[in-house]
This record gives C-alpha cells, structure tokens and sequence, in this order.
C-alpha cells in the first residue's frame, strides 16, 4: 500500500478535546451516520458485534444528566448543590454523546477480554471518524459508567456494561498538545 502522509499526519498529531470544549453544532443526521458507520468498523474477531452504541443528544442530555444528580445524590448524601450541578452537566455542553456499550457474547473464539478491546476500538474510531468530519471529540468513562444503577438508567441491560462515552462536537479550542512518553521508555525487545 502506498504511503498515506495525511493520515499519518493526524495519527502522529490527534488530541482530544476536552468536553467543556465542545459546543454546538453537533453531527448532521448525515454525518452522525457516517461516523457510526466508521466507528463500528474495527476488529472482532468472530464476528460477534459485541457492543452496541446509546445516543444521548438533544434534550436527552439534561434529562440523563438529572437522572445521574438523583443517583449521585443517593450514593452521597452530603452531595451540596454545587456537586449536583455538576453531575447535572455530565452530557454537556457537547452536542452529542455516543455511550459504548460491551454486550460480551460468550464463545471460545474470542474471550470477554477480546470483545473488551473490540468495544474499546469503538470508542477510539468514533473518535477518529468525528475529527474526520471536522468535528472534535473526548472518550471518557466516569463514575456512571461504573455505576450498575446509572449504567441501567443510562439504557445497558443485565450483563452488558458501558466502557466509554465519546462526547462530541464543535471544538471551542485548539488543544496544545502534551508530553508523550518516548519510544525507549515503553518499547523492549524480545529475547529467548
């Protein structure tokens, strides 16, 4: 295959946009449909599909976000408003969320740790494919995606577990890029 530099480019420059940095407008329904479609394209060994994505966008957002202060403040009572508040903009002020979700089909060929990472290449590529539109884009996972309670609110079912939400939309920042660890510090070679 013939060498392709924009590509590497980004791959060699691509940072993620922190949430608060992120604003309308959102994906079309056109875009939003290309950017699934490349998200979901990534390794799966078996052809299991173990994931399936939740849109959170729109109203949807405040409503998920005061779902998340009510558990919130069950979980911790001495929760002040302040905190609340917080957890009341967990989907914003990005336009759009899409919460992964691992849905792990049991089988010999691919353990629950290789649908893992399946899942998790679907946090990454959707990543990929909102800078591809020309949109920016942060993969997190916070306390509610740990949360059995607000992973249920938040739509996973028995069995199935969130392992990232990937917030995304118009970046209000260009981010500065931040110490990477060098090549020799993390790279050995093998020796019998």
């Amino acid at each position: 295959m013939p060498i392709n530099a924009a590509l590497r480019d980004y791959l060699k420059t691509r940072r993620s946009v922190g949430i608060g940095f992120l604003k309308d407008p959102g994906p079309t329904p056109e875009e939003l449909s290309e950017i699934l479609t490349i998200g979901v394209r990534v390794p799966d060994h078996g052809k299991f599909v173990p994931w399936r994505l939740i849109l959170i966008e729109g109203a949807a957002r405040l409503e998920a976000g005061e779902k998340l202060a009510q558990i919130a403040k069950r979980l911790r009572p001495d929760l002040d408003e302040a905190g609340l508040e917080i957890e009341r903009r967990q989907f914003l002020p990005a336009p759009l969320t899409v919460g992964v979700i691992l849905t792990p089909k049991p089988n010999p060929k691919a353990s629950e740790t290789e649908q893992l990472l399946s899942a998790g290449n679907v946090c990454f590529n959707l990543s990929h494919a909102a800078f591809a539109m020309g949109y920016a884009a942060s993969w997190t996972n916070r306390w509610y995606g740990q949360n059995v309670e607000a992973q249920t609110m938040l739509g996973a079912k028995g069995g199935e577990r969130f392992v990232g939400f990937v917030h995304i939309g118009t970046a209000t920042i260009v981010p500065e890029d931040r110490e990477r660890p060098s090549i020799d510090s993390v790279v050995t070679h093998w020796a019998p």
